[in-house]
């Protein structure tokens, strides 16, 4: 864990999308559904939004245990991760952060991986280990093939009473999951999350916590059990990105900015094998470190992300950005340079992306209001 920082806590999420299930909707273009999780009214982050699973890092996600469980199950030492092809200084710090030097053998594109997976177990029910290593789901060490979509997860395959117990115990303590792997000889699958983003909460926007949070992108075959525990997650939906979008629209669910974008990126891609060779391919590439900076303007509100125009060149803390004139924000002339959300109210956000996104990454699908989809 870094303890250096000075305004955010580390965290991590997982944008999940399964295949859907025999008997489900065919009439859709999307192949798949993606996962969300509603945040309980009481919640003191975000309360009532609609969040991929995932939450803030714990010490244990660092701890040097790791370094005898995965060995213990691969057989070898080390974690098996492919390569990252992003230089070191231009990574960002949640990843590029020397661990070692913090006191942990653990890096940190792992333990944000494990953090990932355990929030993701304990707010959905959704278990994605690993017993052997011939399930990674790796390509065999190359960067230029693709694995295959991983089947299913195989906590679907442990007795519901023994998936209960576990669930119920690392919620208890979040070092009950080293526990759970070394007793039931699995591994966190690490190899099925590919590096998606890392986005950091603005200033001023969702109450004095703010995160730094790693996201990673799964693609499996079919939908997991799932489950809510009725605490911090009141309730899940599988469905898919254009439908996410559309009830977000007709105000039938709030999402947050960074759901919003990623869910529109994720429109490029109705199929989840292309999704899939997408994710795993781009991964390698690294990704940028985003933080919005917002701008009011009358009772609207600017986000303004990593190359806008606008986008001031120190962004951290409590940037301002001087917009003195209406041209400034809506000059219809001049589109260019443009990376921003336009918030007029909660339940109405609308793109405006010109630039050339870094890192091999995808330009979301922009939605207009006239259009029903994206």
């Amino acid at each position: 864990m870094n303890g250096g920082l000075k305004h955010w806590k580390e965290a991590a999420t997982l944008i999940l999308a399964a295949g859907k299930r025999l008997g489900s909707d065919t009439l859709s273009r999307f192949d798949y559904d993606v996962l969300l999780l509603k945040r309980s009214s009481k919640s003191g982050f975000m309360p009532n939004a609609y969040v991929f699973p995932g939450g803030m890092v714990d010490s244990s996600d660092f701890s040097s245990e790791w370094l005898d469980v995965f060995k213990s199950v691969r057989g070898s030492p080390g974690f098996g991760l492919r390569r990252v092809r992003q230089p070191a200084e231009t990574r960002p710090p949640i990843f590029a952060t020397d661990r070692l030097k913090l006191g942990s053998p653990v890096p940190g594109e792992v333990a944000f991986r494990i953090c990932a997976l355990r929030e993701t177990f304990e707010e959905s029910g959704v278990l994605l280990v690993v017993s052997e290593p011939g399930e990674e789901g790796v390509s065999g060490g190359s960067e230029d093939r693709c694995a295959p979509v991983p089947r299913c997860s195989l906590g679907d395959k442990l007795r519901d009473g023994e998936l209960s117990r576990w669930r119920a115990l690392v919620n208890q303590d979040p070092s009950n999951f080293i526990r759970m792997c070394r007793e039931l000889q699995v591994l966190p699958n690490i190899w099925a999350l590919y590096e998606w983003g890392n986005w950091l909460t603005p200033a001023g926007r969702y109450g004095v916590t703010r995160f730094d949070t790693a996201f990673f992108m799964c693609c499996l075959q079919e939908a997991p059990h799932t489950l809510h525990d009725d605490k911090e997650i009141v309730r899940f939906q599988w469905s898919t990105p254009s439908e996410i979008l559309q009830s977000y629209r007709e105000r039938e669910l709030w999402i947050a900015p960074p759901q919003f974008y990623e869910l529109s990126r994720m429109c490029r891609f109705p199929s989840l094998n292309d999704l899939h060779n997408f994710s795993s391919q781009r991964a390698t590439e690294g990704c940028e470190q985003w933080l919005p900076v917002v701008v009011s303007k009358d009772e609207n509100y600017v986000s303004l992300l990593p190359g806008d125009r606008l986008y001031p060149s120190d962004p951290s803390g409590h940037a301002q950005v001087d917009t003195c004139t209406e041209a400034q924000t809506e000059d219809p002339q001049d589109d260019s340079g443009l990376h921003r959300i336009i918030i007029s109210d909660p339940y109405s956000a609308t793109l405006q992306v010109t630039i050339t996104p870094k890192y091999n990454h995808l330009i979301p699908v922009v939605w207009h209001d006239s259009e029903s989809q994206p």
